[in-house]
């Protein structure tokens, strides 16, 4: 089959003029100059482009394409570098291969050439410039061109691009010509184009091209133009640069813009869906995984891992940091007596080698392994089978409505080994992947719904032919890992073009419903540079960690399909990419949105400077021209007086609001174009907050603050602990609690969850339908270990043994606990402590004990927050900061830091607890009142927007209850308060 393509697309049609508008008044002419031979015969006139305008046309030029495209006009023109943002899978090469014939029709431009980064892209331009072959000799007059790809044993070309008087293209990886003489000595060094050579006369490669003075595209420049890439391109001396790409870290002179939002918004790309997978329930294990290790100099050597961590009954996944000797088990870390013995040992932090060792387990942990949760097997097993099952099922809704389209799937793997292995004579075998995939596809296919779709014979055969892998060859002819370097970019060789080659051909064979092939397995080699207009699916099969980002993982993927007549299939309603992710798609949608943030320049819910410069009206002279920079910038900062931005242009929610109402207000000297003004704040005004990564601080202790005299008196008044005992009836607890737990009590065993949803990507940010499909993948039947489930109760409840094994034995649920040991206990304390937290707490009685929370514990804590989301500067406050909860702990903070009343204050940390029956219970505040020399007052208060709304939720009325007893058991001239407002709590003190 042939692909075809469309010519009048009108965005890719903008794309074309936005560069052949910046030549308007340019007259249809060459440059020559003279290529001398090794004899008078060899003399020949080489041909070149050529501007004839001013560069102050060109500005003008370019003014004009910037207002109309909606882009902030360049107020200088420094130099003739112009970018060209168009999202992946768009069409970028076709619309850069098109602007080159456009060129040539207006101007008589002849000499190109495209620049790219890798083997991978240099392969794919040349695929794309010979499939269009014939649609662009239709579309422009059988133009004559010629169109080769650098090659440094040919040199012959290059003297035939300078001399050809037709369109000339070339395609040139940055690596053949970025190294250039600096020292004679390392001549072996040198690319070759910068040698010179006999077979040129004499000629340098470089300095004949140079002379043509030609349009130098750059596909992707952010990877083209780093290190020494900027020197390499100038050496080509062109007339102008082209610049191409979806994520330019630099822009110059911003001509055309399509970013992740217009594509999405405008159906250019395929829609996206997460399928991902979270376990539920397992955590009856000591979960571990090893997140990054730190060996930064000013600081200590320290990992963060993820584990299981009980926070108030319950197990959250959670990211900790650990040094040398942190035990998991503690409170701060894991709180759980299943972590007992993983003691950091060593912390290795080699790149590429890091681990972490513990004092009395055999666990190593590397960097991704997972321990004690779904096992990584049956995690891989699923992902596969969940593919095959989607791409299946695509295939049938295609059938059912006579679509034909032809789908395919994507895995992307880290080890070559994990789908093709060789036996002890050298012959392949199949490797893990490739056994799991034939099994579970013969399970999938086996299903009644499939059997108008396939009607095999012999299924072994038919799993055998659809799924193949696409992998570098050694010399050998085996098949080897494609090498990457620290940064993640690819180390192509010889070996790795095979790769590419193969692939780049078989773009469109693969397409044909005569090719059985359907499932494709590829190295991290295919993660740019390749896409595949109908890759349906995309499963990334990762054994620890992988360098691919998810942009270029789903940018495989995002081209709209075809047809088998070749023809592009515009339908959202087949254009549905599926990324079967190992995470949930909450997950996944939060880190694709930093990605884009990072790598694109998009910044989501936010409003930039230059947003208002493109809009046009008619200044004070009477002349109508765009705002321009400044004008844009004075709306900027009256919409920062407004509140309705940050300093940073985030959007808030004021602006929000006055979008939905109407209320918008733009200053005077703006009012004849509000309209204009306000659509340009509407996109980004709805939908997801996005917290700005530029305001996130840490929150330190002041120096000084723990040997502070005033600081030590106030800690010992509230560092000691309390016991409490309870004076209640026994046999109504024992009774009401077996009566709740056959009522209540329904433990699952523990689940693979697989989650669905669709994402869009907004201007508001990366968003996702949160009532997306969520069904079993996997449910664990093993048999799992018991923990001691009385000490756990005992720990939780402080109930005696014996009253634990009543409840326990009496209410017949034990058969549920060997289902999920973990959620069994859980559920069960929290039943008894509510049960506990209705009948005693009136009867407790508080005791002080000798233990004491330390204040070096203080020293420990890593905490974080955002400004102007929930942190606030404090000068009287122990820390630097306050991170606060809620606008009410806001206003009170911000009381206590103005009041000169106010000697000292904190927020006390999370870890400073109180035990109660029904759960541990963290006051707000710890504050001292007094001035100098007079005598102090000391205080806990609790905050709360206000007091009450504690008759609707029991349970912390309960535990406010207790705290104001334990502090009270204390004495020591602290009083426990609490206030709904910093004047209620004033008033109390007047009192």
């Amino acid at each position: 089959m042939k692909l075809k393509f469309d010519s009048n697309l009108d965005y890719q049609t903008d794309a074309v003029k936005a560069v052949t508008d910046l030549f308007n008044g340019q007259n249809s002419m060459h440059q020559y100059f003279t290529v001398t031979g090794q004899s008078t015969l060899d003399s020949s006139q080489g041909i070149g482009n050529k501007i004839d305008i001013s560069n102050e046309d060109i500005l003008e030029n370019l003014r004009k394409i910037q207002s109309y495209h909606k882009l902030a006009p360049s107020e200088t023109l420094p130099s003739l570098d112009f970018n060209i943002e168009m999202e992946t899978g768009t069409g970028k090469t076709y619309v850069y291969l098109k602007t080159i014939f456009e060129l040539n029709k207006k101007y008589n431009f002849t000499k190109f050439i495209i620049v790219v980064p890798s083997v991978a892209i240099k392969e794919g331009v040349n695929k794309t410039i010979e499939i269009t072959k014939e649609h662009f000799k239709g579309l422009y007059d059988n133009v004559i061109y010629d169109y080769f790809v650098y090659d440094s044993s040919k040199l012959e070309q290059v003297r035939n691009f300078a001399v050809n008087s037709n369109i000339q293209i070339m395609i040139i990886n940055i690596d053949a010509f970025n190294k250039s003489f600096k020292d004679p000595s390392k001549e072996s060094k040198v690319n070759i184009i910068h040698r010179e050579q006999d077979k040129l006369s004499g000629y340098k490669p470089i300095d004949l091209i140079a002379e043509t003075n030609p349009v130098v595209i750059i596909d992707e420049p952010q990877s083209v133009m780093g290190g020494k890439g900027e020197e390499a391109v100038s050496y080509l001396n062109p007339l102008c640069t082209l610049r191409y790409s979806a994520t330019h870290k630099e822009i110059q002179n911003l001509i055309y813009k399509l970013d992740a939002v217009d594509a999405s918004e405008m159906e250019l790309v395929k829609q996206i869906e997460v399928a991902g997978f979270v376990s539920e329930g397992y955590h009856n294990e000591a979960y571990l995984k090893l997140i990054s290790t730190n060996n930064k100099p000013d600081s200590p050597i320290s990992a963060k891992i993820e584990i299981d961590k009980n926070e108030k009954g319950s197990i959250k996944r959670k990211v900790v940091t650990v040094k040398k000797g942190s035990d998991l088990s503690e409170a701060k870390l894991g709180n759980r007596e299943i972590y007992n013995g993983y003691v950091v040992d060593e912390i290795y932090c080699e790149e590429g080698n890091e681990y972490v060792s513990f004092t009395q387990k055999d666990e190593i942990l590397t960097i991704g392994k997972v321990f004690g949760d779904v096992d990584d097997s049956k995690l891989k097993r699923a992902q596969i089978h969940k593919t095959i099952e989607e791409h299946l099922d695509k295939e049938l809704a295609f059938a059912r409505t006579g679509k034909k389209i032809k789908v395919l799937s994507l895995f992307f793997i880290d080890k070559v080994a994990n789908y093709r292995q060789y036996n002890s004579d050298g012959n392949p075998v199949k490797g893990p992947y490739a056994e799991i995939f034939e099994e579970e596809y013969k399970k999938v296919i086996q299903k009644p719904k499939y059997s108008t779709l396939y009607n095999y014979v012999d299924l072994d055969l038919a799993a055998e032919e659809v799924h193949d892998g696409y992998f570098s060859v050694d010399k050998k002819g085996k098949v080897k890992d494609t090498k990457e370097t620290k940064a993640g970019k690819l180390k192509a060789n010889k070996d790795d073009e095979s790769t590419f080659n193969l692939i780049m051909k078989d773009k469109e064979r693969l397409l044909s419903f005569d090719t059985p092939l359907k499932f494709i397995f590829s190295h991290s080699a295919l993660r740019e540079g390749w896409d595949n207009p109908n890759v349906f699916q995309i499963c990334t099969l990762n054994e620890t960690t992988s360098t691919m980002k998810k942009r270029q993982e789903i940018g495989r993927g995002l081209r709209l399909c075809v047809n088998q007549d070749g023809e592009r299939i515009h339908d959202k309603t087949v254009n549905t990419l599926t990324v079967m992710a190992n995470e949930s798609y909450e997950d996944f949608a939060r880190n694709l949105q930093k990605e884009m943030e990072d790598e694109t320049g998009i910044k989501f819910g936010t409003i930039q400077k230059t947003a208002f410069a493109h809009i046009p009206w008619i200044n004070k002279k009477g002349v109508e021209e765009p705002l321009g920079k400044q004008h844009s910038l004075a709306i900027f900062n009256h919409f920062k007086l407004k509140k309705y931005i940050d300093s940073k242009g985030k959007i808030q929610e004021a602006l929000k609001v006055a979008v939905r109402d109407g209320t918008v207000d733009v200053p005077e000297d703006y009012a004849q174009i509000k309209e204009d003004i306000v659509k340009v704040v509407e996109k980004p005004t709805k939908g997801l907050k996005i917290r700005d990564a530029n305001k996130r601080r840490q929150v330190r202790l002041k120096e000084g603050i723990l040997n502070n005299e005033e600081f030590k008196l106030f800690w010992n008044k509230i560092k000691h602990k309390t016991t409490y005992s309870v004076d209640f009836d026994t046999e109504e607890l024992v009774s009401k609690c077996i009566k709740v737990m056959q009522e209540h009590l329904n433990v699952q065993s523990p689940k693979l969850l697989y989650t669905k949803s669709g994402l869009t990507v907004e201007a508001s940010g990366v968003n996702y339908d949160e009532n997306g499909v969520i069904s079993t993948a996997y449910s664990e039947e093993d048999e799992i270990a018991l923990p001691n489930i009385v000490k756990y109760l005992q720990n939780e409840t402080d109930l005696t043994r014996r009253t634990i094994v009543r409840i326990l034995k009496e209410s017949d649920t034990l058969n549920q606990f060997k289902k999920n040991p973990q959620e069994y206990m859980q559920e069960t304390a929290k039943l008894i402590n509510k049960v506990m937290g209705e009948l005693i707490v009136d009867g407790i009685k508080y005791t002080k004990t000798d233990d004491a929370y330390s204040q070096e514990l203080f020293k420990n804590e890593e905490l974080f927050g955002y400004l102007e989301k929930n942190l606030i500067k404090a000068d009287h406050s122990v820390y630097d900061y306050i991170i606060y909860d809620s606008e009410n702990e806001k206003s009170f903070a911000e009381r206590l830091d103005n009041d000169p009343e106010v000697k000292l204050f904190a927020k006390l940390p999370s870890w400073f607890k109180i035990k109660t029956p029904i759960g541990n219970y963290n006051p707000d505040w710890a504050v001292m009142l007094g001035e100098e020399g007079e005598e102090k007052m000391y205080f806990v208060v609790e905050t709360k927007g206000t007091i009450e709304y504690l008759g609707n939720r029991p349970k912390e009325a309960y535990k406010i209850k207790c705290g104001k007893k334990h502090f009270e058991a204390l004495g020591n001239d602290v009083k426990f308060t609490e206030s709904d407002s910093y004047d209620t709590f004033k008033k109390k003190i007047e009192i």
